[in-house]
């Protein structure tokens, strides 16, 4: 069975539950309030693999000059 976030409308607890897809939104744990899902998305990276990014997208950008220039190789 999958795993759902929930945010309860009335004290704003978030939770998760285990149910199937066609079961009803539970409702809180802590004041039986009436629940909605949430989708919880990965965070950002920021750092190495930001810069790991940029640094690829630029080598795959023509050179501004001949071969053997060495500031675009």
């Amino acid at each position: 069975m999958p795993l759902y976030d929930y945010c309860c409308d009335r004290c704003g607890l978030q939770f998760e539950c285990r149910h199937s897809v066609a079961a009803q939104p539970p409702l809180c744990p802590h004041c039986a309030g009436v629940a909605h899902r949430i989708f919880v998305s990965a965070p950002a990276v920021h750092g190495r693999m930001a810069q790991g990014r940029e640094q690829a997208a630029r080598s795959l950008e023509p050179s501004r000059h001949g071969p053997g220039c060495p500031c675009c190789h």
